[in-house]
């Protein structure tokens, strides 16, 4: 018993470590030796539990993506009980919501994690194109389905690029990243105040999704 808590503990410490470094580094970027270090464990231990570097990384996401998943569905089904005709500001709402208490949550992995999802969106790895459709395949399904009865004038393959670029659009501004600061000096936006984020980024995903269909 004592060695397996030992041992839980010890593949625990790899993955915390590991996800501070792939936000802070991008998969490439990270080596097995930062992982080691700061995790504070050898080579052997990382292989011993995880396989490899892809493998940990995989670990790294799939430890957050059921809790996400479940967390993403149960706002929909809300929505959906409450308004049986949800328009897609509610929906839209449900799903920053989501990301809202993804941030502010340590079980789900708090902005740490929204920024690794966010990286992962610019620097996708084929690791995760095997698990991830797996964990959030529902969650598209249901969200982008919602959306589809909301705005009839869009075809289904248009809904689905809109949900594309909502999704994009989202973690990135959740990850805290103020791209402004390249061109300006003092931005007057906050991109690390998420609840002030999720304000902002309402209506401009909402304008984005009910605009014209495009010719």
């Amino acid at each position: 018993m004592a060695e397996s808590a030992k041992a839980q503990e010890t593949s625990v410490r790899i993955l915390d470590a590991a996800e501070i470094l792939f936000v802070e580094h991008g998969f490439d970027g990270t080596s097995m030796r930062l992982i080691t270090q700061s995790a504070a464990v050898n080579i052997a231990a990382v292989n011993y539990y995880f396989g490899s570097k892809d493998g940990l990384y995989r670990a790294v996401f799939e430890r957050r993506a059921e809790p996400f998943a479940r967390l993403t569905i149960a706002n929909i089904d809300a929505l959906e009980r409450s308004k049986p005709a949800p328009l897609a500001d509610d929906i839209v709402s449900a799903f920053i919501q989501s990301a809202l208490q993804l941030g502010a949550d340590p079980e789900y992995g708090g902005l740490t994690f929204v920024r690794l999802l966010a990286r992962a969106y610019v620097e996708p790895h084929p690791i995760l194109k095997e698990s991830m459709p797996r964990r959030y395949g529902e969650v598209v399904r249901r969200y982008a389905g919602a959306l589809q009865k909301a705005l009839p004038h869009l075809t289904e393959n248009e809904v689905h690029w809109r949900f594309h670029f909502l999704t994009s659009a989202m973690f990135s501004a959740f990850a805290g990243n103020n791209v402004l600061r390249l061109f300006m000096e003092q931005p007057k936006t906050n991109a690390r105040d998420p609840q002030l984020v999720a304000r902002m980024l309402l209506p401009f995903l909402v304008a984005g999704l009910v605009a014209p269909a495009a010719n």
